[in-house]
């Protein structure tokens, strides 16, 4: 009962959050130059035909009445009419949406692989190798353009030693893609036992999520760090060192008391990367829902760019609401 409480409790600050962000949201994409019934009509569109299809849009409102009338399509799950695929967003975001979050999942999981095993050893010896080596990784990693490194990476092993396949899309040309389940390429085709498919996707994948992992691994190598150095210094940890507990107890015990910061951190990443990988899927040519959502800032086609925030932003609460579960399981007295 204290669990679905305390569930219930996060569950009400979801739909003003939602309310707020797709209020803000809007605004901001209301803001961006240029005239969406112009780029649909073209240059030679006379005046008459620009004034119509304004009107069909409801262009020719206020804002608070736009905003009124987006809310209410909203509620009955329209999220608008993309005017370049000439598709439902709902239904662009659908097909689109399980590419990016497979990117960003693998991308994470590989920051974590090496940011906290590496923060966790520079801890250990805080003078040692691996520990200059943690702290020169953990600036240069925070200084590296994500998009800059991909090309690094794309010139190193596509162009130079012809290790991965060309940078263009999710799978090679001449694979069948797996039938679709999850969206997700790698998934789908283990589900259908398509190893062709399988070998492809894991190929495409590789350079794209090699450097969102070593981008991303800094900020979780740092809180990682900071976090077991905290906890060392405690006086719980200090008191056990006295009390003559084996070394490799104190560090298991200082590490579950850092654990609530380092999955604080790696959930705010998770969040924060399915709009970050954005210039990454661009590189790629990944055909996410990131890339669909700048090709709508481009085109003035704001219902993409509106419905992708509405999706992140439902994305990133339903993160946070996994990781304050965590928390609760961690320590229960956050409950209280």
């Amino acid at each position: 009962m204290m669990l679905v409480a305390y569930i219930g409790r996060r569950l009400l600050f979801i739909a003003p959050q939602l309310l707020g962000i797709v209020l803000v949201s809007f605004l901001l994409v209301k803001s961006i130059p240029g005239d969406p019934a112009v780029l649909m009509l073209g240059p030679t569109a006379t005046p008459e035909a620009i004034a119509s299809l304004r009107s069909k849009l409801g262009l020719d409102h206020s804002l608070p009445v736009q905003f009124w009338i987006y809310l209410k399509d909203l509620a009955q799950g329209d999220l608008g009419t993309s005017w370049q695929t000439t598709r439902p967003v709902l239904e662009d975001l659908i097909q689109r949406f399980p590419a990016t979050l497979e990117l960003v999942t693998f991308g994470l999981l590989v920051a974590v692989l090496i940011g906290v095993p590496l923060g966790l050893a520079s801890t250990f010896k805080e003078k040692g190798v691996v520990a200059r080596i943690a702290d020169f990784y953990g600036l240069g990693a925070g200084a590296v353009p994500d998009f800059w490194l991909a090309l690094v990476l794309i010139f190193i092993f596509y162009t130079l030693l012809q290790w991965v396949p060309a940078p263009l899309g999710r799978i090679d040309f001449a694979v069948i893609p797996p039938p679709t389940v999850t969206g997700m390429l790698t998934i789908d085709s283990l589900l259908a036992g398509d190893w062709s498919a399988f070998r492809s996707s894991v190929a495409h994948l590789v350079l794209p999520v090699l450097t969102l992992g070593l981008v991303n691994a800094g900020p979780i190598l740092k809180m990682t760090q900071s976090s077991m150095e905290k906890m060392i210094q405690s006086d719980f940890s200090r008191y056990e060192v006295l009390c003559g507990i084996p070394h490799h107890l104190v560090m298991r015990h200082a590490l579950r008391n850092a654990l609530p910061s380092i999955v604080t951190i790696i959930s705010v990443l998770y969040g924060y990367l399915i709009g970050g990988a954005v210039l990454v899927e661009i590189v790629f040519s990944w055909g996410g829902a990131g890339q669909y959502a700048v090709q709508g800032v481009l085109n003035s086609d704001l219902y993409p760019v509106l419905g992708f925030v509405l999706f992140s932003a439902i994305f990133s609460l339903f993160v946070y609401l996994i990781v304050d579960l965590i928390y609760f399981m961690i320590d229960p007295r956050i409950g209280h």
